[in-house]
C-alpha cells in the first residue's frame, strides 16, 4: 500500500520536519494530526496519507484503522534554477527546491 507524490514545490528539509512527527503512527491518527499543523508541508503530507489510505481500502480491502506508517521518505527532486537581479547589472542564483514524497503503509 503505497502512495507517491512527485515534484512537490517545497524543500525536502522543510518537509522532513513535519514527516518526522508522523513516522510510525497510525495512519488515521496521522491524518487528523496533520490537519491541525499550520505548515505547508502538513497539507501536502495529509494528501499523500489520505491517498495511501484510499489505495489500501480500494485495492487491498484492508481495514483503515489497522494501518500504520511503515515508511515515509522525503526525497530530493530536481531543483529549479532561477536568477535574481542584483546591483551593477549582475544576477544572483535562486534555487527553488522540490521534493518527492514516498509513503508505505502496513497492517499492524
Amino acid at each position: 500500500m503505497i502512495a507517491i507524490a512527485k515534484n512537490i514545490r517545497i524543500s525536502p528539509q522543510k518537509l522532513n520536519l513535519v514527516a518526522s512527527m508522523i513516522r510510525g503512527m497510525n495512519a488515521q491518527e496521522a491524518s487528523k494530526l496533520l490537519s491541525r499543523i499550520p505548515k505547508k508541508a502538513a497539507g501536502l503530507l495529509k494528501k499523500v496519507v489520505d491517498s495511501a489510505l484510499a489505495n489500501a481500502v480500494h485495492n487491498d480491502n484492508v481495514e483503515p484503522s489497522s494501518l500504520i506508517i511503515a515508511e515515509l521518505l522525503s526525497l530530493k527532486a530536481p531543483t529549479l534554477k532561477r536568477f535574481r537581479p542584483i546591483s551593477r547589472g549582475r544576477a544572483a542564483p535562486l534555487l527553488k527546491r522540490t521534493s518527492h514524497i514516498r509513503l508505505r503503509l502496513e497492517a499492524a
